[in-house]
């Protein structure tokens, strides 16, 4: 059954401007939801207003440029419109800052449901739907209702009409804790802090190589809370690393070996950041997008550019053939490696690994040295994985 999204955007803060426009992970509360809602794949998403500040249009035209449809109406009636006859709505309350995975079980519930808080201190702000429990902020109800509550709405509110009819007929009602955990009301830009700080640190999954789990975190950190508040399109920093590895694969040709290795050790969290801000964004990367499987090719080229450079220069084709062995049992291991649980694998042989081990060896100026430690290293992670991958334990 088609989902729709209804989110309201229409009461003001404590400082006199739209709840709706609070600053959230870089961007605005409202975005937040739009894209809450859009994740589970809701269309038409329609926001309820009674004005659109400039700094509102500005939301919409970002959520525009990232291909997710909104309409902003202030007319009921318009809004009715917009839904197709049968479809089901996710209902978003004004000022609420949900979880991802609370929209997630909503938009997958088999009928009309309510997500409850309990009716206590702690939720005093949120709306009371009986002497127990009070209104989470998140709602599916049926596209018919919201027909029928707007031919008696008068100056009554849409949004606590619509969910008390949506009670009254009888709506499943969920506690929020068993869906995810509870969604925010947010009155003030303070309210967000600790929501804004919980979705930069879920926004660094689990990674697969000892580097990116024990030396980039902070960088990653750093770097994701500054950019995620710019324009920057994640994909952007993707294909920056990508540029910046072919560009140290030109630099090692032409014997600039430090330069190429700064410029690998510059690539090496982009892609990273990019894929959190992607994630912050509600719109995460593209996993066969054409940058990420250029990746790992293109630091093979630039470890193939070493051993060339090296045998121009010194150890003659020793050093090549070391170099385009070392690339050949890296790809054979990554193959085998692909079936394995990131955790179980992170000391093995990985691009961020291998950039990082160059560092002493290039302090040292012993740069064919590094190209026999990565044919080791590489042969040795290969054979780990088949060992891993093929014992009758396994």
């Amino acid at each position: 059954m088609a989902v729709g999204g209804l989110i309201g955007a229409y009461q003001e803060d404590d400082s006199g401007g739209l709840r709706a426009l609070l600053p959230l992970a870089g961007r605005t509360l409202i975005e937040y939801q739009v894209r809450c809602a859009a994740a589970v794949g809701a269309a038409p998403i329609v926001v309820v207003v009674e004005r659109v500040p400039q700094a509102l249009q500005d939301a919409f035209e970002r959520l525009r440029l990232d291909a997710i449809g909104v309409f902003p109406v202030s007319d009921v009636n318009e809004a009715v419109s917009r839904f197709e006859a049968g479809s089901t709505i996710l209902l978003v309350g004004d000022g609420i800052a949900p979880p991802v995975d609370v929209v997630l079980a909503m938009a997958d519930e088999p009928e009309a449901a309510v997500a409850i808080v309990p009716d206590d201190e702690e939720h005093e702000g949120y709306e009371r739907i009986d002497g127990q429990s009070r209104w989470a902020g998140v709602a599916l109800v049926d596209s018919h209702l919201l027909g029928s509550t707007a031919a008696m709405l008068g100056d009554w509110d849409l949004q606590s009409t619509l969910l008390r009819r949506t009670l009254q007929e009888g709506a499943r009602r969920v506690p929020a804790s068993a869906l995810g955990g509870e969604p925010l009301l947010v009155e003030t830009a303070d309210d967000l802090a600790d929501f804004q700080r919980h979705l930069v640190r879920s926004s660094r999954p689990m990674r697969d190589d000892a580097a990116s789990r024990f030396l980039l975190p902070a960088i990653e950190d750093f770097a994701t809370e500054r950019l995620m508040e710019t324009s920057l399109r994640p994909g952007w920093l993707v294909w920056a690393a990508l540029l910046l590895t072919i560009g140290a694969a030109i630099c090692f040709t032409r014997g600039w070996l430090g330069a190429g290795l700064v410029l690998l050790l510059i690539s090496s969290p982009l892609d990273l950041i990019g894929g959190r801000i992607a994630t912050l964004r509600l719109k995460p990367l593209q996993t066969n997008m054409l940058a990420r499987r250029l990746m790992w090719s293109a630091g093979g080229l630039a470890l193939l550019a070493i051993g060339w450079w090296e045998l121009r220069h010194g150890t003659g084709w020793g050093s090549f053939v070391t170099a385009a062995s070392a690339c050949g049992f890296a790809e054979a291991a990554r193959l085998e490696k692909a079936q394995m649980p990131a955790e179980n694998g992170s000391w093995l042989l990985s691009r961020r690994n291998a950039i990082f081990l160059a560092v002493p060896f290039a302090l040292a100026g012993v740069w064919t040295a590094y190209l026999l430690v990565m044919l080791s290293y590489a042969a040795a992670s290969f054979f780990i994985v088949q060992r891993v991958r093929h014992s009758p334990a396994s």
